[in-house]
């Protein structure tokens, strides 16, 4: 599994595992080695990891330099599928809704190596797909956003109906944030077996992204 410690990657596997033709055997992210968290999501690498005990999957952190280029991020990655397959895995599952770019680049990628590309979101209502969520106790908080796209105070909110309404009144923003407007870290809710305990620290600007410091609770 694909897993950005996101809302999505929480979701897809959730859906995933009822499906009898797909057995998930490992989360896989991908963990900027400067700061020791996941990239783009700003997530502690100690939280990513709670999230991989309580979903009950051992985690394949794949470590990228920052700043990192195309060149080497795919190496790395390469090297994790070949591990990968030398202990049977043929699949990635992903969490990705409706970007048929990024769709078509995971697939070609991976199938240059014989393996096959699953989305078990692919192209569901957003809105309908973000309540769906909500409704089944899933619980993330937004770790970044992007201040272009939404306003930077939404850093550190949780992802909620209350969220999902003011969303709806900003002109073009994606309800799942499947555009890039922002990421989460899901805390509780399927598939975690218990939430993890999180508090919000300090919200910072870096590189034209604002990140919410998602801590342990205490």
């Amino acid at each position: 599994m694909s897993w950005s410690s996101g809302k999505d990657s929480a979701f897809a596997l959730e859906v995933a595992r009822a499906r009898p033709d797909l057995e998930v055997t490992a989360l896989m992210t991908t963990v900027t080695d400067e700061y020791a968290r996941v990239s783009m999501h700003g997530v502690r690498e100690e939280l990513l990891r709670a999230q991989a005990r309580e979903v009950g999957l051992p985690l394949v952190d794949v470590r990228i330099p920052s700043p990192c280029t195309n060149v080497v991020y795919e190496a790395r990655m390469a090297e994790a599928m070949t591990r990968a397959s030398a202990d049977g895995v043929d699949t990635v599952v992903f969490g990705d809704l409706h970007l048929a770019d990024i769709r078509a680049y995971r697939e070609e990628k991976l199938s240059a190596i014989g393996f096959r590309a699953e989305f078990p979101l692919w192209k569901r209502n957003t809105r309908e797909l973000a309540l769906e969520m909500i409704a089944s106790g899933l619980r993330a908080v937004l770790t970044c956003v992007d201040p272009r796209r939404v306003p930077r105070e939404l850093a550190g909110r949780e992802f909620d109906r209350t969220l999902l309404d003011e969303l709806a009144r900003l002109p073009g923003v994606d309800p799942c944030g499947e555009n890039g407007e922002f990421h989460t870290f899901a805390f509780a809710g399927p598939p975690l077996s218990l939430p993890i305990s999180v508090r919000v620290g300090e919200i910072v600007e870096r590189d034209g992204f604002v990140f919410a410091d998602v801590l342990p609770g205490t």
